[in-house]
């Protein structure tokens, strides 16, 4: 009898190791990196809200973000919760920057005849040849 009835549980059991697999971690995993993001939200940094609208954030308090908006400059205060991503981030001081350069984590960039080359070498496109129709190729002939 407890043979029958452990043999009915373990699929059910299975099932919802599956589904916590599956559904429930990488939901909160990412619910993480969004609530990491919106907490490494910093002054200069531009944001896009969950309504589209895009700003850089000059102030920062607690969960409020002033944000600036548009050509004429136009600043509002939006929640944390409202930020859907980060376009870019704020430049690093020059004392950061001195930092890295010690530490030695700095990239050094390309010469300036490498990144032309590079983005030439992206940009060329090959040559095609317009195929002709049966009647062009008979006049051709």
């Amino acid at each position: 009898m407890n043979n029958a009835l452990a043999a009915q549980f373990i699929p059910l059991v299975l099932l919802i190791v599956v589904m916590y697999f599956l559904l429930i971690r990488p939901q909160k995993k990412k619910e993480k990196q969004v609530a990491d993001m919106r907490n490494s939200i910093k002054v200069g940094d531009d944001i896009v809200t969950i309504g589209g609208i895009y700003g850089k954030v000059v102030k920062v308090k607690d969960e409020r973000l002033t944000i600036q908006v548009g050509a004429d400059k136009t600043k509002f205060e939006i929640t944390r919760w409202a930020v859907s991503k980060i376009e870019n981030e704020a430049p690093k001081s020059k004392a950061k920057l001195a930092e890295e350069e010690v530490e030695g984590t700095t990239k050094k960039a390309l010469p300036k005849k490498l990144k032309k080359l590079g983005t030439e070498k992206d940009s060329v496109e090959p040559s095609v040849e317009p195929e002709l129709s049966e009647k062009e190729s008979e006049e051709n002939k």
